[in-house]
């Protein structure tokens, strides 16, 4: 990916691809957009790509606290299409992806939600309960103001291969200093601030949508991905075999193979 090209205030933007289609991907907590250059390289010539880093993440600027994190995000991505384009989304970048195809349905040719941490969408569930009583550790953590124990917690849960203590000092240290993004997003992927499960809203959406999991994934993700099935009118499921919840980096050939299947590219 280069890093040329317009971007919002405070907000890295890069691109990828030579395709005819316009793509703009989100990227998961913690992360930033060169996160999907394993997947890109694999889209490249199908889809024209353009990342963004949320705010306080990679080269964008801090987040300033203000508002709704996931709603920003959202505005972001917008901002980010002229036209109709293939929305993709990773982990918390998918619920910003869901709820932007939401809103703005003239923005959204078609929606890939990899991996979407939407745990509103579990709520009331044994495995959205297990995966609150798994949450509690890391928010012990965070309230006892240990912010390296609460990114380790995360990790641990969320992200890898590789394991946190497999991680370079330089890495570990990123994501302690950043975690508190994690819960900047909460309002959005726990509280439902967008209102995306409001009777009718999901059942609205024309687009045709995929949804890509991993088979060793967390079970509340099983849930999440059913509950988001039943009400998306025309959506499809890919569960890759033996992929966690870093599935697009993980088994990048699975997801593009996924992604040009189901929108014919």
């Amino acid at each position: 990916m280069n890093a040329d090209g317009r971007a919002p205030a405070g907000i890295a933007v890069t691109h990828a691809g030579q395709g005819a289609r316009r793509a703009v991907l989100a990227h998961c907590a913690l992360a930033h957009a060169g996160a999907w250059r394993r997947l890109s390289a694999r889209l490249d010539d199908a889809l024209s790509m353009t990342a963004f880093d949320l705010p306080g993440h990679g080269r964008s600027a801090p987040w300033d606290g203000q508002g709704d994190y996931q709603e920003r995000a959202v505005r972001i991505a917008e901002s980010l299409c002229d036209g109709p384009a293939d929305l993709i989304g990773h982990s918390f970048g998918a619920t910003v992806m869901l709820r932007l195809a939401l809103e703005r349905p003239d923005l959204c040719r078609t929606l890939t939600l990899i991996e979407p941490v939407f745990f509103a969408a579990a709520a009331g569930t044994p495995e959205g309960t297990e995966a609150e009583r798994e949450f509690a550790p890391y928010r012990a953590a965070l309230d006892a103001g240990q912010p390296e124990t609460a990114a380790r917690i995360f990790h641990d849960l969320w992200g890898g291969p590789p394991g946190w203590s497999e991680l370079p000092e330089t890495g570990r240290r990123a994501m302690s200093e950043r975690i508190h993004l994690v819960e900047a997003g909460s309002a959005g992927i726990h509280g439902d601030s967008g209102d995306m499960l409001a009777a009718g809203r999901l059942e609205a959406l024309e687009a045709p949508v995929l949804i890509v999991d991993g088979s060793e994934s967390r079970p509340v993700l099983d849930a999440i991905v059913r509950a988001l099935m039943a009400r998306l009118p025309d959506a499809r499921r890919v569960t890759v075999e033996g992929a966690g919840h870093m599935v697009p980096l993980t088994h990048p050939d699975a997801v593009a193979n996924a992604i040009r299947a189901r929108f014919s590219l």
